[in-house]
Order: structure tokens, then C-alpha cells, then sequence
């Protein structure tokens, strides 16, 4: 049976103040539209997935919110982690949990935070991939082709020249490969078999399950030792006195990496991981002065370029700005240059 595991631990201080650590982005109407980020990623899986098989990975302060904007999941589905320890044990946590009700387990694990802007084409891509790793023990990571040169993803190096006999439409990985600066990331546009790396990985729970005991042994005997309380009234109290006790290790070091059955489906679908003010003023709407805007009572004069984001029903009126940041939520309001946006997480702290 398919299940999906959403990731919804993160921070999000990026996007301070609309974005805090008591409220991070996935938990946000970012694009003004009446749905968080965590909802919209939850929308575009209707049909693929019943509620009952959809996962929440979360820290334990962000429980609530997520039960409350995602009541259609059952609040047993909804996983506690008592301390960040990055994607590795959080996927291996969710996926012991899954195998001791399904043995058969087909999963997904996708980022809470991400922007697909179209959705039929994103389910086509993943039903695709759900169908070949049912009949596999391959790990799939979706490849998302380039548009531009970009220093704020990761790219996945395909191997074009050994698709699989089971779908040619899917390669074997050739490598991972970090951020890279902008010389490197145009010379990645250049040879064509570069992707970017989505975080969105498609396996059976017992493909990783193996992994994981393979590659990361400390990881799986923290889990492995706890199996015959998931399901009982037992469970979060250990998770809370083993889970500290695992390494902080992404899934891409920890599995992806070594791994030898490892593939990649290209595909194209409007992603973006909207991780900063910039990424996000590309994907809104625009004025005739290329203002991106959301807010019900903002007005602008002599103003472009810019994005302003006010959350609360205020009057807003901003007049002789090019190229800057209006943010506004709970009595904070942030005006910075789009251009020194990097320096935000310090202004929050």
C-alpha cells in the first residue's frame, strides 16, 4: 500500500517575521492563496494516498498546529520528534512505524515546505516512481531539470547513458553534488545531466529499512530496539529517551550517498523550495512596476521590484522603493534591501 511521510520540522527563519520559531513557513499562507504550505503539500496528494496513509513528522511544540490545520489525518499519524536530529532519523523513525503496519509499504517522503505549481503533472511524476520502486529495491529521488543557473539547491548528477530496463525514463545516479557557487552552477546548466535535488525520495519501507541497517547501524538499532512498543501507549516515551541519542545526519549523507541502487526520475512540475524572500517574489504575481504583493489594503507610489507580505489587516502605503522587503506580522515590520536579504536570520535573533 503507498504511504506519504511529510517533513514538517523545520524552522523557517528565513522568512522572520512572517515565519517564526513558534510558527515556521510550512505552517503559513506564504502566497496569500488560504492554504499553508503544509496544506497545500498534504492537497496535491489527494487521490494518491488515502488520509490514513499520509505521515507527519514534526517537533513535538508544532503538534498541535499541524492537527489543527490537517484535521483529515488521524492524530496517531502525526509523529513527535523530542529534538531535531536532521532527515536521516526522522525518516527512519516514520518508516520503522509504517513497516510494523505494513509490511508491503510503498512511500514517499516529501519536504512540508516546497511549492509545486503543477499539480497533475507532479502526481503523474509520482505515481510513475510508486510503480517502479513497488517492483524494485531501488531508492528514487526526483531530479527537477534546470532553468538557471542556481547556487541554492543541490544537484543530482544522472547517469543518462543507463536508464532503467524497467522504465527508461529513470537513470541511474551518477553522483550528489553540494550548492555550488555560480560558476559551478552555470557549468552545471551547460552539461545537461544535472538536476536539481528535490528532497523528494520514493522507496519501499523495507528498501530503507535495509539501507539504513547497512549504512547507518546506530540509527537502526535505536529503532530496532523500540519496535515492540510502536502502536502502544509506550511509544512516545521512548522515542523521547532514545531519539536524542541518534546522530544529526541528512538521508542524503546518511543512505543516499553509499547506496548503490540509487535512480532518478527527471520531471518538471512548477517546484520551487520558496527558501527565501526572493525565490518567493518570482513565483507571485506582479504589478505594472513588478511589485509582488500580498496583503487586501497596500498601496503603492513610485515603487519597484518590490515584495511586501502583510498578514494582518492593516493600511499599508509605501511610496519611492526599488527593490526591497515589506514584511509585516505581529507588530513586527521588517523593511530590508531584496538584496541583503541574507542578513535576516541575524536581524530575528
Amino acid at each position: 500500500m503507498n504511504h506519504v511521510v511529510i517533513m514538517a520540522g523545520g524552522v523557517g527563519s528565513r522568512f522572520w517575521p512572517m515565519s517564526t520559531p513558534e510558527c515556521p513557513k510550512q505552517f503559513i499562507d506564504i502566497l496569500g492563496c488560504g492554504r499553508t504550505f503544509i496544506q497545500m503539500t498534504f492537497d496535491r496528494f489527494k487521490g494518491i494516498v488515502s488520509p490514513e496513509n499520509v505521515w507527519i513528522v514534526t517537533s513535538a511544540q508544532y503538534v498541535n498546529i499541524v492537527a489543527e490545520q490537517l484535521p483529515e489525518v488521524p492524530r496517531t499519524n502525526i509523529l513527535s520528534e523530542p529534538c531535531r536530529r536532521n532527515t536521516a532519523p526522522c525518516i527512519a523513525y516514520v518508516s520503522w512505524k509504517i513497516k510494523s503496519l505494513d509490511s508491503n509499504a510503498n512511500i514517499v517522503v516529501t519536504p512540508s515546505d516546497h511549492m509545486v505549481t503543477d499539480v497533475i503533472t507532479f502526481q503523474n511524476v509520482i505515481k510513475e516512481a510508486l510503480a517502479f520502486t513497488a517492483e524494485s529495491d531501488a531508492i528514487v529521488t526526483l531530479g527537477m531539470t534546470p532553468n538557471r543557473p542556481e547556487t541554492g539547491y543541490g544537484y543530482i548528477q544522472a547517469d543518462y547513458s543507463a536508464p532503467s530496463m524497467k522504465n527508461r525514463n529513470i537513470f541511474a545516479v551518477d553522483q550528489f553534488h553540494e550548492k555550488p557557487d555560480m560558476s559551478t552552477a552555470q557549468e552545471y546548466i551547460k552539461r545537461q545531466e544535472f538536476l536539481w535535488n528535490s528532497g523528494i525520495f520514493i522507496w519501499k519501507a523495507e528498501t530503507i529499512l535495509q539501507s539504513i541497517r547497512i549504512y547507518q547501524p546506530d540509527i537502526a538499532n535505536v529503532f530496532d530496539s523500540i519496535v515492540s512498543v510502536l502502536g502502544t501507549p509506550q511509544e512516545q516515551a521512548r522515542i523521547n529517551e532514545v531519539f536524542p541519542s541518534c546522530p544529526n545526519i541528512s538521508i542524503d549523507y546518511a543512505v543516499l550517498e553509499p547506496v548503490e541502487e540509487k535512480f532518478v526520475l527527471p520531471a518538471s512540475f512548477g517546484w520551487s523550495d520558496v527558501g527565501t524572500y526572493g525565490s518567493l517574489f518570482t513565483l507571485l504575481d506582479k504589478d505594472t512596476s513588478n511589485n509582488a504583493i500580498v496583503g487586501n489594503n497596500v498601496s503603492m507610489f513610485d515603487s519597484s521590484n518590490c515584495i511586501v507580505h502583510t498578514a494582518d489587516e492593516k493600511r499599508v502605503v509605501i511610496q519611492g522603493l526599488d527593490g526591497y522587503i515589506v514584511s509585516e506580522k505581529d507588530n513586527t515590520l521588517l523593511i530590508c534591501k531584496l538584496s541583503n536579504e541574507q542578513q535576516i536570520k541575524h536581524y530575528s535573533e
